[in-house]
């Protein structure tokens, strides 16, 4: 069978792309993996990959200490594609020539090719590609031969047919380039011969026999929030490793409203896991006390949380792993998916503020999965879809929508307000259009009159965005009497509350979360 055991492995060259490359080759029903771009040749040969895609990356190849790969992987014997800067690696490390190009191309171009061109045989010639890049080959290595161009690069898609390696100047995995994902296809079925027999439920086959082979009779301690990242990984550990499982459900005071009662609920009656309430709501409130950053704020909220955990561990007699629900779009966000050169956008809870000693292993079985991929596992497990299709709600609950000073009043207000706006969306039929939506209470007062008389209360804005991977994402287009229904009954219902904004940003250059 195709799939883990012989990846695509995408090596990371800090390109804000990387994450969108694994995805596609996903999408293809084929196993991908983001690794750092200096892996060594050994580890990648342990691998066993089936081909490397090389990303792009915002270096030149002649800026000192530019990331470089291994000399060693184009001895693997394994197919190679290079995308941008990874292309240019390919001319610069294998004998050809790089220079800054006369013009920057950035934006939609024009790739004329050859039809015959291994890569690129699936595509029409001429077909719009985009580009984005200041430097350009000059001259192609030993062995290459250019299959396509551009205006303005002689060699925007080049092979070395005999050695299987394959470079492209523009992007393949981004929209703009509509014919993109037959060069995936080309590339992974043709050039690799994967089969696209990947599927979630072999993901869920192999992820269980590893988890069983980590954690072997060992304990395992699993924060769960209720969310569909924990929940999924809780119910894929319970199948794995059943009663070593301990289920640690901490109320931190930043949860939204009914979240308890939910999550007790499915996983105490339905599914009989060994659940343990901790009510720590004024420990988390105290250290977040007067606490306005919204880094410090999410540290704050990871150290107490992992604390919290250790307590629980020593009190049930030792326990050896922490499970967490991390994903790989919390893991880009924080540093890089790989430790690679990617900058940092924000901590998150899952892999923010832990403490550099902790008497817990870290077990965290859907790191390399996309979050409707973890809703089609949860699907696959079992989990009902009031848990599964749940809009995503980030580690550090409310902590990072309610704007400025965490206090329990405030909080209050903000549960009450997020109701509404969940409660309005499902009756009017949108929840499931919409990735995720969300209220941020805002540190500002406003003037208002409610009742006859002047108010002077607390700012709310909602927040509803459409996406696939959290990677992008673009400003829900509600219906108007949708957003007054909502802007009423939040002003007519919500104490504290007079005056409601809708937030039209796209992700970039916003987050999703405000914070």
């Amino acid at each position: 069978m195709q799939g883990i055991r012989n990846p695509i492995v995408v090596l990371d060259f800090g390109a804000q792309y990387s994450k969108l490359i694994a995805r596609r080759v996903r999408e293809l029903n084929v196993y991908s993996v983001i690794a750092p771009y200096n892996l060594s040749a050994d580890k990648l040969r342990e691998m066993k990959p089936a081909g490397i895609i090389m990303s792009g990356g915002p270096a030149s190849v002649h800026q000192e200490n530019s990331p470089k790969p291994d000399p060693e992987i184009f001895t693997l014997g394994v197919p190679i594609l290079g995308i941008c800067y990874g292309t240019q690696l390919f001319a610069y490390m294998l004998g050809g020539d790089v220079a800054r190009a006369d013009v920057r191309e950035y934006g939609i171009a024009h790739l004329e090719h050859d039809k015959n061109a291994k890569l690129l045989s699936m595509m029409e010639s001429p077909t719009q590609v985009w580009m984005s890049h200041g430097d350009r080959i000059e001259t192609l290595p030993p062995g290459f031969e250019s299959t396509g161009k551009t205006e303005n690069s002689p060699y925007a898609a080049i092979a070395d047919i005999e050695r299987n390696f394959y470079g492209v100047q523009f992007h393949p995995e981004v929209v703009h380039t509509p014919e993109g994902m037959k060069i995936f296809e080309s590339f992974i079925y043709t050039i690799c011969g994967c089969d696209g027999s990947w599927k979630m439920d072999s993901f869920s086959e192999i992820a269980i026999k590893e988890i069983r082979e980590q954690v072997g009779k060992r304990k395992v301690l699993c924060g769960l929030s209720g969310g569909v990242d924990s929940s999924v990984a809780t119910a894929l550990i319970h199948r794995a490793v059943g009663e070593q499982l301990t289920c640690v459900f901490v109320n931190n005071g930043l949860l939204r409203k009914g979240e308890s009662d939910l999550v007790r609920r499915v996983f105490q009656d339905n599914f009989h896991i060994n659940l343990i309430y901790v009510d720590a709501e004024k420990r988390f409130l105290d250290a977040l006390a007067g606490v306005s950053e919204p880094e410090q704020k999410r540290k704050i909220i990871g150290a107490v949380f992992i604390d919290v955990f250790e307590e629980e561990a020593t009190r049930l007699g030792h326990m050896d792993f922490l499970a967490q629900g991390t994903l790989y779009p919390d893991i880009i966000e924080s540093r890089s998916a790989t430790g690679g050169p990617s900058a940092v956008i924000k901590s998150h809870h899952n892999v923010g503020g832990l403490p550099e000693k902790m008497n817990m292993e870290l077990l965290e079985p859907l790191r390399e999965l996309f979050k409707d991929e973890v809703r089609e596992l949860g699907r696959e497990l079992g989990l009902p879809e009031e848990i599964v299709a749940r809009h995503p709600f980030p580690g550090p609950g409310l902590g990072v929508r309610c704007i400025g000073e965490i206090v329990r009043e405030r909080l209050d207000t903000l549960r009450d307000a997020d109701a509404i706006f969940i409660e309005e969306i499902q009756k009017a039929g949108l929840y499931d259009e919409i990735w995720q939506a969300l209220v941020c209470l805002l540190p500002v007062k406003s003037v208002g009159v409610q009742g006859d008389e002047r108010s002077y209360e607390e700012v709310c804005s909602l927040r509803a965005v459409t996406s696939t991977d959290a990677m992008t994402a673009d400003w829900y287009r509600f219906p108007p009497e949708v957003l007054q229904q909502v802007s009423n009954r939040i002003c007519n219902e919500v104490e504290h509350i007079n005056r409601v904004l809708y937030d039209v940003t796209s992700k970039p250059p916003g987050t999703i979360e405000w914070e």
